[in-house]
């Protein structure tokens, strides 16, 4: 297999090589022509953005239109337009890289798994430590008939099994209008973690903005609560245990050694908590609302009982102003503790400590950076030190005063 494509900024051109690798074991023979059948690799082989299947225009148009949530009106006409390309036979004119596979895969696989053909398609994102293979699979009349998860490497399997976990668990609680995804198929494959899970109606007709908005702070509270809620003092929690360890097991690197000063700072100050479950990474890119009330969300690989209930909500609101409003990252940590009184307020937390639930939810996220090695896979907010920990660092000290 040879890839003779220019490396892009961020690496993806290189990655398809290694993603074609996984999919596509020897003896299969995986490589990179120009027209043709095969999958077309959107928009070019120096830059990949999506593997779209070639042989039927409804499934193309289908890869398309359920490769990402779009953000914005106008990332959702681009879409749509690139979508209705594909279904006119446009798009393999207008794109001319291939990949062409001699052999079989993991799509011959799940369409075992499956039970009916699947053609798949991939969206390639850019370099995360738990970055993984996750294919969307497609009837030929374009219908998503469900998603595969493969975990590659320590990291990646442990949250492949983990959500299988978390989606078996999750599909015996009362959740109200959240909706969680079946599990198809968990198991190994080559060597690999493998989950199947089903394909969520996210192609039916969305909320208003406002209702979402509502519908979807509703969704957090029922997370937060479906196991229970109980309240109690911080410092001698299981939750503060735990966190302890996870900054320990960081070992002697210098941010380790600040986020321990600062939980040390809130066990001194012991804040009275409301523990509950959370999703773990609730953003913009795994959720929707739809006009029926229903609230789709997906990705619960970090699904995680017995933290500060509202965890969700903080993460919602510090990874949408970083990332669709455009606030530089300090500025957006110092944001979200100074405003945590009013995220907070639908989880009962008490308003006094709301501001030490949002400093413990960035200790969270820092461990969590920093053990997934974030910052050496090139994620921009891995250097942790940056920002998340003078933000951190400064409200405490004003907090003392």
């Amino acid at each position: 297999m040879v890839f003779r494509v220019p490396a892009d900024g961020d690496g993806r051109a290189a990655y398809l090589g290694e993603l074609a690798g996984l999919i596509w074991p020897e003896p299969a023979e995986p490589a990179l022509r120009r027209g043709g059948p095969g999958w077309v690799v959107v928009p070019s082989a120096a830059r990949p953005r999506l593997l779209v299947p070639t042989g039927s225009g409804r499934a193309a148009a289908g890869a398309v239109r359920h490769s990402t949530e779009a953000v914005g009106r106008k990332a959702r006409l681009v879409r749509q337009g690139l979508a209705t390309a594909f279904r006119l036979g446009l798009g393999p004119l207008v794109f001319r890289d291939r990949l062409v596979v001699t052999g079989a895969g993991l799509d011959a696989y799940l369409t075992e798994v499956l039970g009916t053909p699947a053609l798949v398609s991939m969206h390639i994102g850019p370099a995360r430590a738990n970055r993984k293979p996750v294919l969307q699979l497609l009837a030929p009349d374009g219908r998503a008939l469900g998603y595969a998860k493969l975990g590659v490497d320590p990291l990646t399997r442990a949250l492949v099994d983990a959500e299988a976990a978390a989606l078996r668990r999750l599909a015996d609680l009362p959740l109200g209008a959240v909706t969680v995804a079946g599990v198809r198929h968990h198991g190994d494959w080559h060597g690999h973690a493998l989950l199947v899970q089903e394909a969520l109606p996210v192609r039916l007709p969305r909320a208003t903005p406002a209702a979402a908005e509502a519908a979807e702070r509703t969704a957090m509270v029922t997370v937060a609560g479906c196991l229970g809620v109980r309240r109690g003092s911080w410092a001698g929690s299981g939750h503060a245990a735990r966190l302890a360890d996870a900054v320990d097991a960081l070992g002697a690197r210098p941010e380790a050694e600040r986020l321990r000063t600062v939980l040390k700072s809130v066990a001194d100050a012991d804040p009275t908590v409301a523990f509950g479950a959370w999703h773990g990474d609730w953003n913009g890119g795994n959720s929707a609302v739809l006009a029926d009330g229903r609230v789709l969300v997906w990705d619960w690989e970090r699904f995680e009982p017995d933290v500060p209930a509202g965890y969700d909500a903080l993460h919602r609101a510090v990874q949408t102003a970083i990332g669709h409003v455009g606030v530089a990252p300090t500025e957006a940590a110092r944001a979200l503790i100074a405003g945590a009184d009013r995220t907070l307020a639908p989880f009962d937390q008490d308003g006094r400590g709301a501001d030490l639930v949002a400093v413990l939810y960035l200790v969270e996220l820092a461990a969590r950076y920093l053990r997934d090695r974030q910052a050496e896979a090139g994620a921009r907010l891995g250097h942790v030190d940056a920002w998340l920990l003078p933000a951190v660092e400064e409200h405490l000290a004003r907090r003392a005063r």
